[in-house]
């Protein structure tokens, strides 16, 4: 994975979708018009950490399932390093209120992964709970990244922790599929915005 930097930046996600390449990062300490969920802004604070990176999309991993796939693994990380973060269902890291996020977009087989994590401040939300550098997250990151985990089992993992704080994230009528959606009242659901 090729990284690289800069200061500051409109969007790491608008850049890739602009630059589209595989095996690319771009990382930024500040983002001016950061990208969220469904379109929306996300107003980060100076020295947070604000990563995309591309990927040829892996075929063993349902599509609606990315966010998924790649949050968690990044939620064990930090937990490794000591952080009581947890993962909300379907894109979210949170403390008592969220501390990042996760957008995926797929364009010509190339899957471009978005995040934003407050690792230093936050604005109206959580920052981490620990001390970390941005720089040894990215790496230690991709070096997780790289070896490739199944669908299958970070699935398995991620549900256990679902079914552990399902309550506390308003979700306690919801039964996980095995493509990571939800069914809630007999309706099958990928977001909950």
């Amino acid at each position: 994975m090729e990284i690289i930097y800069f200061k500051e930046i409109d969007s790491t996600q608008k850049y890739l979708l602009d630059n589209l390449k595989s095996n690319i990062c771009i990382w930024s300490d500040y983002q001016t018009n950061g990208i969220g969920s469904r379109g929306r802004d996300w107003q980060g604070v100076r020295e947070n950490l604000f990563f995309s990176f591309s990927l040829q999309k892996p075929d063993n991993i349902p599509l609606q399932s990315l966010s998924i796939y790649y949050m968690y693994q990044l939620k064990q990380l930090l937990n490794s390093y000591g952080s009581k973060v947890k993962f909300k269902w379907p894109n979210d890291l949170y403390l008592k209120n969220k501390v990042g996020g996760i957008i995926t977009n797929l364009k010509n087989g190339i899957i471009i992964v978005g995040i934003g994590l407050n690792t230093k401040y936050a604005n109206n939300f959580d920052k981490l709970d620990i001390e970390v550098d941005n720089k040894i997250v990215l790496e230690d990151y991709f070096n997780l990244i790289a070896q490739n985990k199944s669908w299958d089992e970070i699935f398995e993992e991620y549900k256990q922790e679902f079914y552990q704080t399902k309550d506390e994230f308003n979700l306690s009528k919801a039964i996980l599929n095995e493509d990571g959606s939800i069914t809630i009242n007999n309706e099958r659901i990928y977001s909950l915005r």
